[in-house]
């Protein structure tokens, strides 16, 4: 099981820290790591397997850079920092320029994630709220930032935000073991589902490439996947049809010997890849011909030491199936290609 995951590269990406997440632009052809170095790195690939660093962000933020995402269009780089800012980096030939700095958050800003069609910015943050922002061209051009809705659902530190694939609905990780869910309502922002079933802080989740799926990982060391159940008859005609129930369908248990810091599903393969505490990058995926309700996961790949300590983020290439990426505590991204074993 080993074999179907290969190492291609290692790079030495924020020495003497942390490397704490990674991202792909939206073509592949660049991949955004952020460190407790305060800088942002870009890296691109050269000859054969060698990814090269293009460019050093460092002067946007004061402290640790947390998170990063490319906007849908590649122009634009959002980054969320330790020193309570959100930066916005645009794209100028082959280097990066800071255009906006997004204030307000009370503490730590712990993510940042671009809604599919652009217009839409969401930050989350230890203050335990979740900030909306409506992303718009002003006359000069340029794009500026509003913050349209503030939301506190969660009663500790959010974690991590991530937008439906295809629809503007919301999600966000807590530290009070639950994951919730967002959407627009007359102008404003509402919560329309809470997800609960962790018995500790969820650090992580990722949908399916449909958004009809969401896997959440968890500090209790399990990886569930949660099913968008839509109710058709008329006896629950009064939750509307605008939102449908998520229920847990699997809860992958066992095979995580500490906490999982990261899940990233593939849209291109379906293959599901966690980042773990215990050094180990793992891969599930569902059986053929599983239930869709009661479905069931394989662990299809395990690589025990993938890093010297903890991984704190896989992330699947956007257009070469199988091709993965991870970070982590060690300042190195590794560079693996998954084949999924026969």
């Amino acid at each position: 099981m080993k074999d179907s995951l290969t190492l291609l590269n290692t790079v030495s990406a924020h020495p003497d820290s942390r490397c704490w997440f990674l991202a792909w632009n939206p073509t592949g052809t660049l991949l955004a790591s952020c460190g407790g170095d305060k800088t942002i790195r870009i890296w691109g690939k050269e000859v054969g397997d060698n990814w090269i660093c293009k460019s050093v962000l460092g002067e946007g933020h004061q402290r640790t850079i947390r998170k990063v995402a490319w906007s849908p269009c590649g122009n634009y780089l959002a980054s969320a920092s330790f020193d309570a800012t959100t930066c916005i980096w645009m794209k100028k030939n082959n280097d990066f320029e800071c255009v906006t700095t997004l204030e307000g958050h009370e503490n730590e800003v712990k993510s940042v994630a671009w809604a599919p069609s652009g217009s839409l910015l969401a930050t989350c943050s230890r203050d335990k709220s979740v900030w909306v922002w409506e992303v718009f061209t002003a006359v000069d051009e340029e794009e500026e930032y509003e913050c349209v809705s503030v939301l506190n659902s969660h009663t500790q530190d959010v974690k991590h935000v991530v937008w439906h694939p295809n629809q503007e609905v919301l999600a966000s990780a807590s530290y009070d073991d639950t994951v919730k869910l967002y959407r627009e309502e007359e102008d404003d922002w509402v919560c329309c589902a809470t997800l609960e079933g962790h018995t500790s802080t969820v650090w992580g989740l990722s949908f399916d490439q449909s958004g009809e799926q969401l896997a959440t990982c968890s500090d209790d060391k399990t990886l569930r996947i949660w099913r968008q159940i839509k109710f058709l008859n008329h006896s629950h005609s009064y939750l509307g049809k605008k939102d449908p129930t998520w229920k847990c369908v699997c809860t992958l248990t066992g095979y995580h010997t500490r906490t999982i810091y990261d899940v990233h599903w593939s849209h291109l393969t379906g293959a599901i890849a966690t980042a773990c505490g215990d050094d180990a990058i793992r891969i599930f995926e569902e059986d053929a011909g599983s239930d869709t309700m009661q479905p069931t996961f394989s662990l299809t790949a395990h690589m025990p030491r993938a890093h010297s300590q903890d991984v704190n983020c896989v992330a699947w290439h956007p257009k070469e199936p199988g091709l993965l990426t991870s970070c982590s505590d060690d300042g190195e991204i590794t560079f693996w290609q998954y084949q999924r074993p026969e």
